[in-house]
């Protein structure tokens, strides 16, 4: 391809493309912060002040000392999300490790991953990714990706490679479903008996558990006996367990000691028995250390195990069908509906007071339109209409 020079400035070009059209670059020679000779180059502008303009800001950014910015500038998003990762992998837990690197594989990379970094502003980033996303997922969902996204964002600045995050203040609403993934009262008695009916004693343990406990189900597998206090009737979070092993809970408002009632008790105690009887089988004994829930062959029982119980479960109920997490936004509804100060929900789940009413906003609005007509009803209107 043949340049021609602008008289604008000596490192400004026009050229023809294969079409015949006129178009504008710029080559810009400098030198690095080692004293290496480097070049900036850049092609396909439409206009001789567009590249100008461009021309311009480089030898500005590189008199300024933004070399880092200037050499950067053409690196795409894909390119420096794998740098990202490659960077920051060890300081996350494995988990977080596997859903990053998977969401930038499937997510981020083939929306936006061919676009310059340097150059994808908010109102794409919202078109392309955000919009495009929220057709196909939950707005929960899209909220997340968009946190990871941010996150890489502030590491770019941090490494000056870009000046600022653009991508703040971006609002993803969230849409409310007429079925949200949680049980009625009335559903909840439908429920429970058939899962005491149908279930293994484990998962019934299990989801008898996490339904009077309101805990996540990664803690509740990652439960040692000696977790459990029958004489003061209560359970300790510490850890949690997933795929990945055993870990350190989700923050540090997880660390808790909630009570339980007798039924739990009961049942938690009828199901030592079971393990007991299991261990002995093997040819060993049950100690404190040993995780509570355990399969027929005493092994570590898995997340997988309990998500395939509950959909068999669903598929002979006449109720909508919810996971188990859902049983964690069970306990809370109801607690929320029985007027249990917002205080004392977020210790028990192991929340924050702020995201229980970001999470269960839509039942404290309906408790509230409960008291306004529990009040209204109360009040003889016909003296003052």
């Amino acid at each position: 391809m043949k340049l021609y020079n602008s008289k604008k400035d000596k490192e400004l070009y026009y050229y023809f493309n294969a079409k015949k059209e006129q178009l504008w670059c710029y080559r810009h020679r400098y030198y690095d912060v080692l004293g290496k000779r480097k070049e900036k180059y850049k092609q396909g502008f439409k206009s001789e002040n567009a590249a100008y303009r461009e021309l311009l800001e480089v030898k500005t950014a590189i008199l300024n000392g933004d070399v880092k910015q200037v050499e950067k500038s053409n690196l795409t998003v894909s390119e420096w999300l794998d740098i990202w990762y490659e960077t920051h992998k060890n300081e996350w837990k494995e988990s977080t490790r596997d859903h990053r690197k998977r969401v930038i594989k499937t997510r981020f990379k083939p929306l936006i991953g061919n676009y310059k970094l340097a150059e994808l502003d908010k109102t794409t980033y919202k078109r392309i990714f955000i919009n495009k996303l929220l057709t196909s997922m939950e707005p929960s969902t899209v909220q997340l990706l968009h946190r990871i996204f941010k996150a890489s964002i502030n590491a770019a600045v941090d490494d000056e490679i870009l000046d600022r995050n653009r991508f703040t203040k971006i609002k993803i609403i969230k849409k409310r479903k007429e079925e949200k993934n949680f049980l009625t009262p009335e559903e909840l008695n439908v429920f429970l008996p058939a899962a005491k009916k149908y279930l293994s004693i484990t998962s019934y343990t299990l989801t008898l558990l996490l339904t009077f406990t309101g805990f996540r189900k990664g803690e509740a597998f990652g439960l040692q006996w000696s977790d459990i206090c029958f004489e003061t009737k209560t359970i300790t979070v510490n850890k949690t367990r997933d795929k990945h092993g055993v870990r350190s809970p989700k923050s540090e408002k997880s660390y808790r000691k909630i009570k339980i009632d007798e039924l739990l008790v009961n049942q938690l105690k009828l199901y030592q028995k079971w393990c007991k009887q299991i261990k002995l089988s093997f040819g060993s004994h049950l100690n404190d250390n040993d995780l509570v829930f355990i399969n027929k062959d005493g092994r570590p029982s898995q997340e997988y195990i309990l998500n395939r119980a509950f959909r068999n479960l669903f598929n002979k109920l006449d109720i909508k069908e919810i996971t188990p997490h859902g049983l964690r936004h069970t306990h809370a509804t109801i607690l929320i509906g029985n007027r249990v100060p917002v205080i004392e929900i977020a210790e028990r789940l192991g929340n924050t007071p702020q995201m229980i009413y970001n999470i269960y906003g839509h039942s404290f609005d309906k408790m509230e339109d409960e008291s306004v007509r529990g009040f209204t009803s109360s009040v003889d209107l016909s003296a003052i209409q």
